[in-house]
């Protein structure tokens, strides 16, 4: 379950914001009950509420009830890492906005963006998960970076015809106007952004097709191994895999770890066209495949280890799986592995 969530880069301009106000990043972790080992771990990533903690015990130690806000003023492109090196070598506005959407998964899960063009006029909607919980400052922060965001990759003062909230008016709308250009409304439906439609046409200043193809080729990869670790079938399988060979957990045990009922799993794997049954026989074939090509191990013991009720058992469903048994499985591993062994040295 570590791959959901925010990742821990996220937390480092909170930190920067802080110091400038004399307050030490030990401070905020230990009020907001968190660990401060997370910060030097950089593959780390904390729970979308955890990050709502954090903001909100960050604005309470500066007495500022703008933070959030004041936040995506000062968002930087290295703070965003190899998305936010995406975004500076796009080619347009629009370009950027869709690496956004492709890779924003790197660093969040639940935050998002959506445009549409009506007319002239381009509405960039932002997405918050989970909804309802996330604090205003998260969602100022979103709304106030991503808007100074595209002005600084377009090197232009882009005026917003508009801008709404879905939270109410905490305070003085001054604050906005002077972030926005425009004073914003309130407990509105969705928070979205409304500008020309031309911005998406806007070219990028800094835009460099060499190092947008490698920064690019950093953000599919992460992306997509970002992406498969947050599928529940993939969560299903790891989790087997750590409970063997000490216990084969049941449908309920898994649904329980992953704090989902049994149902709910049933439907998220039938989703994602598997289920529970197959995974589970998943990580036993290939853990009976590891052990029987090892050679460390007799038919007895990987039967005992795989929590068969019996060798006869392992025997009948690996023949099953396979279409052999395992002895025979076991003999043509060791027959390919002695080839290779017995094969002239090319080098």
């Amino acid at each position: 379950m570590a791959t959901t969530g925010v990742s821990i880069s996220m937390v480092y301009p909170i930190v920067k914001s802080l110091h400038r106000h004399g307050v030490r990043k030990e401070q905020l972790f230990e009020k907001a009950g968190m660990k401060l080992e997370l910060l030097h771990d950089i593959d780390a990533r904390i729970e979308a509420l955890d990050l709502v903690k954090l903001m909100s015990t960050a604005a309470a130690y500066t007495g500022n009830p703008f933070f959030g806000l004041h936040q995506g003023v000062n968002i930087s492109f290295e703070d965003m890492g190899v998305l936010g090196y995406v975004m500076l070598h796009s080619n347009t506005i629009k370009d950027a906005l869709l690496a956004y959407q492709r890779y924003n998964v790197i660093l969040c899960n639940g935050f998002n963006l959506d445009w549409q063009v009506i007319g002239d006029q381009l509405q960039i909607e932002l997405h918050l998960q989970p909804h309802g919980q996330m604090s205003r400052h998260c969602i100022e922060d979103m709304a106030s970076s991503v808007y100074h965001l595209a002005c600084k990759l377009s090197n232009t003062k882009i005026a917003l015809h508009s801008v709404q909230f879905s939270h109410e008016l905490p305070g003085d709308v001054a604050e906005y106007d002077a972030i926005f250009g425009v004073a914003p409304s309130f407990s509105a439906d969705k928070t979205v952004l409304y500008m020309d439609r031309e911005v998406l046409d806007f070219p990028v200043l800094y835009a460099n097709p060499k190092l947008l193809h490698v920064f690019e080729s950093l953000a599919k990869e992460n992306s997509k191994a970002l992406t498969h670790a947050n599928l529940v079938s993939y969560q299903v399988v790891e989790w087997l895999r750590d409970c063997l060979p000490r216990f084969f957990p049941t449908l309920k045990q898994t649904a329980d770890y992953l704090r989902i009922s049994p149902r709910t799993l049933q439907a998220n794997l039938k989703e994602e066209d598997t289920s529970f049954s197959k995974l589970s026989i998943q990580v036993r074939k290939e853990m009976a495949e590891r052990y029987l090509a090892d050679g460390n191990h007799s038919v007895g013991d990987i039967a005992y280890l795989l929590h068969f009720s019996e060798p006869s058992a392992f025997q009948n469903a690996f023949k099953r799986w396979t279409g052999v048994s395992p002895g025979k499985y076991r003999a043509m591993t060791s027959v390919r592995g002695l080839n290779r062994l017995s094969e002239p040295n090319q080098g």
